[in-house]
């Protein structure tokens, strides 16, 4: 009766009115849900990674400003120093060096200490390392283990001691992923890593979710951090070089190194961006949204490039990168 009804109504578009109808109040229904924040930040304790510089640092003068307690864990302590200059006096910084358990044992012990019963509401993973980057062929196995330590292992070793505290806040475990844990566009450890950093994510979120524990991964695209300055890339990528055979070296051909390092600072002059607060305003909701968000991605690339080609075949990925980077001299 009732479809009979909305036909005669309606016409012959009945269906469609009625599919449209539904599609805009589920819109509007989830952007309602996604503006919905928590109460009392002031009584919240977050504890940030890598808060030297770059995307950590910032996250932390932002929750610092919005009357969270931040603990800012810094690798130097120049990088707390300089932190505490410019932060209220509610955030407190901590040494922390994500690959060494001693350090991160110190760490939660001392949070523990500062959080007392109220619990631990956020961790972020932010502190997160890229070098080297560059054709796999080139690279020992040393040379993944730093990244994989630092972007893995850290996280891991992270979470699971910290997870104690987060759930006695049911509060939220913030993986700083990327794009790059999408589509792999690289050799070493960096893409490795991030593809990892989802899939312990992904994990974790389906393990814990019983206990009232958000898992947020955020995945930013290209900015300029000290993860894409270009100084410690082309140094790394001229070590990478050094270290090879002269037939590996012959192999590719005595102009495949510049050609490489030009086509990468065409791509990072051209794509990166200077407006950190992309992401950090992800960070952000993922720390104060009553409902976050699973997946935040961040940046123009991540959202028009990165993102949409990870779903394509990977035969699409692979044309694209072999029209950009070089040819090796003696490819088949």
């Amino acid at each position: 009766m009732i479809t009979e009804c909305l036909y005669d109504l309606l016409g012959e578009n009945a269906l469609l009115y009625v599919s449209a109808t539904f599609v805009v109040l589920w819109i509007v229904g989830w952007l309602y849900r996604d503006s919905l924040v928590i109460e009392k930040v002031t009584e919240k304790y977050v504890f940030v990674t890598g808060c030297d510089s770059g995307f950590g640092n910032l996250l932390c003068r932002k929750l610092d400003g919005k009357g969270f307690r931040v603990l800012a864990a810094c690798l130097t302590e120049k990088g707390a120093d300089d932190l505490k200059r410019v932060s209220g006096p509610h955030l407190k910084t901590v040494l922390l060096n994500v690959t060494c358990l001693d350090s991160i044992q110190k760490a939660m012990e001392w949070t523990k200490k500062e959080v007392g019963d109220k619990g631990l509401w956020g961790i972020v993973n932010n502190a997160g390392y890229s070098l080297p980057m560059g054709p796999t062929e080139w690279m020992k196995v040393e040379d993944f283990h730093k990244t994989l330590n630092v972007n893995l292992n850290g996280v891991i070793a992270m979470t699971v001691a910290f997870l104690p505290l987060v759930k006695l806040a049911r509060g939220r475990v913030v993986n700083i992923a990327s794009v790059l844990g999408r589509v792999a566009a690289n050799g070493g450890g960096y893409c490795i890593s991030k593809f990892a950093v989802e899939a312990f994510s992904d994990c974790l979120r389906r393990d814990i979710h019983y206990f009232g524990v958000n898992v947020c991964i955020i995945e930013p695209g290209f900015f300029k951090t000290a993860v894409t300055s270009l100084d410690p890339l082309e140094k790394e990528l001229h070590r990478l070089w050094n270290q090879l055979s002269p037939e590996v070296q012959a192999s590719y051909g005595d102009k495949y190194l510049d050609k490489y390092i030009n086509i990468q600072r065409l791509i990072m002059n051209g794509i990166c961006d200077k407006d950190l607060a992309k992401v950090t305003d992800c960070m952000e909701h993922s720390l104060t949204a009553a409902y976050p968000r699973t997946r935040y991605s961040a940046g123009w690339d991540a959202k028009l490039l990165w993102i949409p080609l990870s779903y394509m075949p990977a035969c699409v990925v692979d044309i694209g990168l072999k029209l950009v980077m070089p040819r090796p001299s003696k490819s088949v």
